[in-house]
């Protein structure tokens, strides 16, 4: 199993991008990892329990992911668990914790964990998923936090 951790600061209070980041109506305007980002129908916003499905560029493979939120306290930390079987992904959870920092703004800090299928090619895949998948978070929070600097300027 591989674990990986990106931190950033974001120029917003951590409610503010807490709401932003979990908003699916409005993910496609900050996240450049994702093609599409939506909740089940059943829900009608993010909570506790709500099913969402992320699917990567194209360039990337366009893999899709459905995730439980297992926690999600507002403002705070959501953590969600993978709950279907894409190519290469046996597991998935992840969490992204907030907090307002006194300088202003907040930080924000997503953490992975997962391991790879199938298992005889965990050894070679895993390493390479886990730095893609880094590099590729890394990405995500710097469109974020550029996302909020253009909306101040």
């Amino acid at each position: 199993m591989k674990n990986g951790k990106v931190t950033d600061i974001i120029p917003a209070p951590a409610a503010e991008v807490f709401a932003l980041l979990h908003n699916y109506d409005r993910r496609l305007e900050w996240d450049t990892l994702l093609s599409s980002a939506r909740l089940d129908s059943e829900f009608p916003a993010a909570a506790k329990g709500a099913v969402s499905t992320c699917r990567g560029r194209w360039a990337l493979g366009g893999i899709a992911l459905r995730t439980r939120y297992v926690t999600f306290h507002p403002g705070e930390v959501a953590a969600v668990e993978m709950v279907n079987r894409p190519a290469f992904f046996d597991t998935f959870a992840a969490s992204i914790r907030h907090r307002n920092v006194p300088e202003g703004g907040s930080e924000i800090t997503y953490q992975f964990r997962f391991s790879a299928r199938p298992v005889w090619l965990r050894k070679v895949l895993e390493p390479v998923m886990a730095r893609i998948f880094r590099w590729e978070t890394g990405k995500r929070l710097k469109a974020l936090r550029a996302w909020f600097q253009n909306r101040k300027a």
